[in-house]
């Protein structure tokens, strides 16, 4: 018995050993028949148990890690076991065309799905206003104004028109949709926030199942991704990745009812947010990622990293194995490192062979995104079905980002001077954002940032649009900066706000006054005494109150996209304005934070909204 004894303990060692130095356990009679993995009609928790039994722990740990394309040719993606490579904000092939994109993620499904357990990747892109990385996209209105639409069916279509055109690049993970509730206007990403309350973002997480689809399998259906967990909008001064300080109570109440919602929605992936919760990182808090998240919400899909989010965990730059080892213990799955994924991959392995990271979180982590993949229908079809190219961009898709743009329109004010005649009627329009795809479309657009100019994306400006709305007899001029204004114009329009911004830069902790440009501009405007029509394109709330006894009419644009025509329906009342505020519009940015019940006296309230009165 001591010898029988000692030879099973010596089998145990040996096991366990190849298990961990990256040896797969797998029957002998597997090598002969056909993998269980890879019999599309066996239910997928079968299937992911049966591969997973041959995957090694460099297997796994590979599809924990998210790599960037810039960093990592197909080859060395797979060369890794890569579970997913991504496209940062303007990470681009060229040409930057469906088809380029295309051949480029179907580069790296050749190389994944020749490795020995051909794995395929799930490429992944922030597609959050549309398939915006791609030249040529239909872009529609970020979140803030889809708030103010507060049209859910809609949100819902424009999901499923967003899924389409990614789908058809071969990217089938898109980085949305963004469910914070932004409490504070000064936050730079307070656009991408449906509105101030948890209703706001609770209703529009419909969004999901416009993403993914009846099934997550069809060939237009992405894997939508709940973003960010969880209290990036409550951060104190509104400081882009800062300290959300507030009670567990409050983080419930305000927070987390968007996430419940899109969880209860089926929501397949979850990105953590680089933001604290009382001075604590939440990418390496576990009681948010696996205690409330993947427990208490029941959460069954994966959970993804921010850009180099683990980085933050102990304030200081780059990532530690103590930093991976506690993200990893605090449930998440996946690892978004997008130049540093092989010292990542070292890093974890030698944290699982040192016992700080269980194989039981390992293999947990492995399941969620394996069991996506299956469900995606990436190992029955790694590669891009392109049939639908053909409707990128489109007219019927552009008709439903007009729409979304015609409903999201909030008029402020009218002292009689809209809808604006049609014909015979002299127009001036001036301004920065008047004649500008770059500014109407905001950041994210392209590149991270965005970026002013005129034909940046294709689309209708806004004086587009006035231009082609105008009946017979009627004249449109325009000037930037309002040269040219006089008596013999019957109305002007002045189109002002801010330009491209996201994340970190669009902060303004300085307060959301107009800048000299528009400020000079309505000036020279008001002193030319012809009734004076303002739209403010911006991605929040903006301190005009000293401007406003100057303006006759006051329309509140956002930020609509590739489709500025949409504006231009409103002003002339082709489409009588329905939107509502979402956010409590301030009098002063020293009010900033101002929310609805919160006492404070606003410029205009939550849920503010004009209609044109017909006769």
């Amino acid at each position: 018995m001591p010898l029988l004894r000692t030879t099973r303990s010596l089998r145990t060692a040996v096991l366990a050993g190849l298990l961990l130095s990256g040896t797969a356990l797998v029957p002998v009679a597997s090598a002969a028949t056909t993998p269980l993995y890879k019999n599309p009609h066996a239910p997928v928790s079968s299937r992911v148990k049966d591969l997973m039994a041959r995957m090694t722990l460099d297997d796994k740990i590979g599809q924990m890690t998210e790599g960037e394309r810039g960093a990592t040719t197909p080859a060395q993606a797979a060369a890794a076991r890569l579970g997913s490579v991504l496209s940062g904000g303007g990470s681009t092939p060229t040409p930057n065309t469906p088809a380029g994109w295309a051949d480029m993620i179907d580069a790296y499904q050749r190389a994944a799905t020749s490795t020995g357990l051909g794995i395929p990747i799930i490429y992944g892109a922030d597609a959050v206003h549309g398939h915006n990385n791609v030249h040529g996209a239909t872009v529609f209105p970020h979140n803030i104004g889809l708030g103010a639409a507060n049209d859910a069916r809609l949100v819902e279509k424009i999901g499923a028109v967003t899924a389409a055109e990614t789908a058809a690049t071969g990217v089938k993970w898109a980085f949305a949709p963004c469910l914070c509730v932004a409490r504070d206007d000064r936050w730079g990403r307070t656009y991408e926030s449906y509105g101030e309350i948890p209703r706001n973002a609770v209703e529009n997480s419909v969004i999901v199942q416009g993403l993914q689809g009846r099934e997550l399998d069809g060939k237009t259906s992405v894997l939508a991704t709940a973003k960010h967990f969880i209290g990036d909008g409550g951060t104190t001064g509104g400081v882009d990745q800062g300290d959300t300080r507030i009670s567990l109570e409050e983080l419930r109440r305000i927070h987390l009812p968007p996430f419940r919602a899109a969880v209860d929605r089926g929501v397949g992936s979850v990105m953590i947010s680089f933001n604290s919760w009382n001075g604590a990182k939440d990418h390496g808090n576990k009681f948010l990622i696996t205690d409330l998240l993947k427990g208490e919400l029941r959460f069954s899909g994966f959970v993804i990293s921010d850009w180099n989010g683990i980085d933050q965990i102990d304030g200081q730059p780059g990532f530690t194995a103590a930093e991976v080892s506690q993200a990893a213990n605090a449930g998440l799955d996946m690892f978004m490192v997008p130049n540093d994924y092989q010292k990542f991959i070292d890093t974890l392995r030698a944290e699982v062979l040192n016992g700080h990271v269980p194989m039981s979180r390992i293999d947990d982590a492995n399941r969620r995104i394996l069991t996506k993949k299956f469900e995606l229908g990436l190992f029955e079809h790694p590669y891009t079905d392109r049939s639908p190219q053909k409707d990128f961009g489109s007219a019927a898709h552009r008709a439903v980002a007009r729409q979304a743009v015609r409903e999201s329109q909030v008029l402020l004010k009218n002292d009689g001077v809209l809808p604006l005649a049609k014909k015979n009627t002299k127009i001036f329009v001036a301004g920065k954002n008047a004649d500008d795809m770059g500014n109407q479309a905001g950041g994210w657009t392209l590149t991270w940032q965005g970026q002013s100019g005129t034909r940046v994306i294709p689309g209708t400006t806004i004086l587009d649009g006035i231009k082609a709305g105008a009946g017979k007899g009627t004249e449109v001029t325009y000037d930037r900066a309002g040269d040219g204004i006089s008596s013999a114009y019957d109305v002007v329009v002045a189109v002002v706000g801010e330009t491209p911004y996201a994340e970190g830069q669009g902060d303004r902790p300085n307060g959301l006054g107009l800048d000299a440009e528009d400020l000079a501009l309505l000036g020279k405007l008001k002193a030319s005494g012809v009734p004076l029509v303002v739209v403010t394109v911006s991605g929040r709330p903006l301190d005009i109150s000293a401007q406003l006894p100057s303006i006759d009419g006051l329309v509140a644009a956002w930020l609509p996209g590739s489709e500025g025509a949409g504006v231009a329906d409103v002003l002339y009342g082709d489409y009588n304005p329905t939107g509502k505020l979402s956010f409590t519009w301030p009098k002063s940015s020293a009010q900033e934070p101002i929310n609805v019940g919160d006492g404070k006296q606003a410029l205009f309230p939550y849920g503010y909204g004009l209609s044109y009165r017909r006769h």
